[in-house]
């Protein structure tokens, strides 16, 4: 095998196709609602990690578990990445009508692309907090937070930071 870029081989690159049931699919008993996502530092250097906070409430009538995903899209990259990359997730309880406040850490080589080696690029990205990918469609409702945060200075191998 000789192209590595699996383009059109997993869900990841089908680009505008959206794959029958993406992951995170999935009916719940209840609801939730996210708010105030912070992403900490909003401009980062080429090796930092990003800490990300969330609030998770269950709005619905019973106690449910929730599966918080977190996913990263590069707003420009010089090679083809991903349309967005899961980089965390985590499933919690939280009791009817109550709230929890959720806290992650992406670390710069999930940011990293291959170019003929691992490389930690400058940019703008944007990162996505929810119960499911961003801009999929189902039948429960469910939100997509999203935002972004910028990473200067010069590219650099992930092995040199």
């Amino acid at each position: 095998m000789e192209n590595y870029t699996m383009e059109g081989r997993t869900y990841r690159y089908y680009g505008k196709e959206a794959p029958l049931y993406p992951f995170g699919y999935g009916l719940s008993y209840t609801t939730f609602s996210y708010r105030d996502l912070v992403l900490s530092p909003s401009v980062l250097p080429v090796c930092a990690n990003l800490t990300v906070s969330v609030v998770l409430e269950n709005t619905g009538p019973r106690d449910g578990e929730e599966v918080v995903q977190l996913y990263l899209r590069w707003e420009q990259s010089s090679v083809p990445v991903p349309r967005w990359q899961l980089v965390a997730f985590r499933r919690v309880a939280v009791l009817a009508g109550r709230e929890t406040k959720l806290s992650f850490q992406v670390l710069a080589e999930q940011r990293a692309v291959w170019a003929q080696g691992w490389l930690l690029e400058p940019g703008t990205f944007t990162l996505f907090a929810g119960g499911q990918q961003p801009g999929q469609r189902t039948r429960a409702p469910s939100e997509v937070l999203s935002a972004q945060f910028s990473v200067t200075g010069a590219a650099r191998p992930l092995r040199g930071c």
